[in-house]
């Protein structure tokens, strides 16, 4: 049987998985109701987070699909999936066009000299333009730099909703059979390296079973994979350890099944070695050269994680130590390419990761697993050469109704944002500005306030550029507790007319926790245990009814988002809270005399 082996990429929310769901099920791989996006974390955000590996079987072929992110935090999952097939479908929306993840992925694809199958998908789109869409494609295709067999790429049309595909607009279609037959017919057969070669496999993903301990994905280059097949295993640098394959999985639609060998080009599971890692080779010719190492683009932000030393510290969590915490790190860094991890400090972990994002679902996932920590604020990681500072920049698409333009230009602008291009899709804007990321942090959630929840943005890193000088963000000021106890609803009827607060009436709290923000941008202290004095007269004023607004619950984003250069964010299984680092006055004027 015949293999082909592809990628699906896009633009978050462009419908790639969608689109591989569908596929699945028309060809029998999954019944109804299974998706990709398995993880919770998927599902709860409608996005895909981590890449996963599927096969299907149409017409005696054998397609081995790999759905990967499509958010850009998330770039380093989709570089390390390109170097292991043939072709990718480079999925893009008929309304949006071509994002700025379209971009990044297409040019990594490109690079590696894939040649795509486009697929305007959602052609159903009130809004949608497929001519204008694949228009705009070629000129990214020649922007990019493509070839001329790249330039000369298929265009497929969908609804990825429908499972209907079609090879010209016009044309009639129940099914995804035109989608299935470009495959087959623009994507090379996976390898035609003989089965009796010397063996070479390269992980480009990890996995994880109770039982048969870290599972290597990856692709059969040469050779053939066999169960007690004893194999050397190469570092990118030519260092070599010796390693034995216990297993060999394929995959069958979503599932993994034994086989007792896989032949050249398959893309498989092997186990039996341990210390397996991305990007290393196995091999069983030992003189054999290492295959090309799997580069990822560096990191942009960084935060310190510590042990939380909160006063609720220990309450809610399962794992609370250092030690215990390094561990889950050092774990994540085997499957994380994206991350980077400092372990020199002794008080604090040094984590560097691609956006908010990317940092934010690893907080996530630790805290549903028990972990307890806190962080402190993101800071963008700057280089210094020769005196010079460079900074990470991005370019920054936002698509608003046109009335809102001015105000997203206004507050980019003052976050050193430069327009660079802007076009009229009806009664949306399309506004394109480049800045530094440093601008863009803590601005997503007030785009949604100034834009009514109507504006989509969408940003890519495109490099380290000059450091673009001070940038003042935070127009509010934090407002803390004073005192510890518990919230009583009458003290936050009076406070919120401050500000917005992050707490409802009956939890606990503790001095030093910020409870909300103030409007007028001063840090303020206050009370909010204090209940409203009895009295044996009664007055208009004293009996009113207490009127609460809805509080602004915390998130790990959020709190990412808007806490200070001088506040922590606690993190437990059970709750997220903003907290001064000096939980008192007193404790930060005795920390400024200590310092000094």
């Amino acid at each position: 049987m015949d293999i082909r082996n592809i990628a699906i990429i896009a633009h978050v929310d462009h419908g790639k998985t969608t689109l591989t769901d569908a596929l699945m099920r028309q060809t029998g791989a999954v019944s109804e109701g299974i998706s990709m996006d398995s993880n919770a974390l998927e599902q709860e955000r409608g996005i895909t987070i981590y890449s996963k590996n599927a096969s299907l079987e149409y017409q005696g072929t054998k397609i081995n699909i790999v759905d990967t992110p499509g958010h850009a935090d998330f770039g380093s999952e989709v570089e390390r999936v390109l170097r292991a097939i043939d072709s990718v479908l480079l999925v893009v929306d008929a309304q949006e066009g071509p994002m700025p993840q379209t971009r990044f992925v297409l040019k990594k694809s490109l690079e590696l000299g894939l040649k795509p199958i486009v697929v305007i998908n959602k052609i159903d789109k009130t809004a949608a333009n497929p001519r204008r869409c694949e228009e705009q494609v070629l000129e990214l295709f020649l922007e990019l730099g493509a070839n001329d067999e790249q330039i000369n790429f298929p265009v497929v049309y969908a609804v990825g909703r429908e499972g209907i595909a079609k090879q010209r607009l016009d044309d009639a279609s129940s099914d995804l059979k035109p989608l299935l037959d470009a495959i087959v017919s623009h994507v090379a057969v996976a390898s035609n390296a003989p089965a009796d070669a010397a063996f070479k496999f390269q992980p480009f993903n990890l996995a994880y079973d109770n039982f048969l301990g870290r599972l290597a994905i990856g692709r059969v280059y040469e050779g053939t994979a066999r169960t007690g097949q004893s194999v050397f295993v190469k570092k990118p640098d030519g260092v070599l350890r010796a390693g034995k394959i216990a297993k060999v999985f394929t995959f069958e639609g979503l599932r993994r099944v034994e086989i007792p060998k896989a032949k050249p080009g398959d893309i498989v599971m092997i186990a039996g070695i341990p210390d397996i890692y991305i990007g290393e080779t196995v091999t069983t010719d030992e003189q054999a050269p290492a295959l090309p190492a799997i580069a990822v683009d560096e990191p942009t932000i960084q935060l310190n994680l510590f042990v939380n030393n909160s006063p609720f510290a220990g309450r809610e969590g399962k794992y609370v130590t250092s030690r215990q915490l390094r561990e889950r790190l050092e774990r994540e860094l085997e499957v994380n390419v994206g991350l980077r991890v400092d372990f020199s400090r002794p008080d604090a972990f040094l984590i560097s990761g691609r956006g908010e994002l990317h940092i934010a679902i690893l907080l996530e996932n630790m805290r549903r697993e028990g972990y307890e920590l806190q962080v402190s604020q993101p800071q963008v990681i700057i280089h210094e050469t020769d005196g010079a500072r460079a900074e990470p920049f991005e370019e920054v698409i936002a698509d608003v109704p046109s009335e809102y333009q001015g105000v997203v230009i206004e507050k980019l602008g003052a976050r050193a944002f430069v327009l660079q291009h802007i076009a009229n899709h009806g009664e949306t804007v399309r506004l394109t500005l480049e800045g530094p990321t440093r601008g863009l942090l803590g601005y997503r959630n007030q785009f949604m306030t100034d834009t009514k929840g109507e504006g989509i943005l969408s940003s890519r890193v495109i490099g380290f550029k000059p450091y673009a000088g001070e940038i003042k963000k935070r127009t509010v000021g934090s407002m803390a507790s004073m005192v510890s106890g518990k919230v009583i609803g009458y003290s936050l009827w009076n406070l919120q007319l401050r500000g917005t607060l992050y707490i409802s009436p009956g939890i606990d709290v503790y001095a030093g926790m910020v409870i909300g923000n103030t409007s007028k941008g001063e840090a303020m202290y206050v009370n909010p245990t204090k209940g409203r004095d009895l009295t044996n007269v009664r007055t208009a004023s004293g009996d009113e009814a207490i009127v609460l607004y809805p509080p602004y619950e915390l998130s790990i984003e959020r709190g990412l988002e808007i806490m200070s250069d001088d506040e922590y964010l606690e993190i437990t299984p059970v709750s997220v809270r903003l907290r001064k680092q000096f939980l008192t006055k007193q404790d930060e004027a005795r920390a400024r005399r200590g310092i000094a």
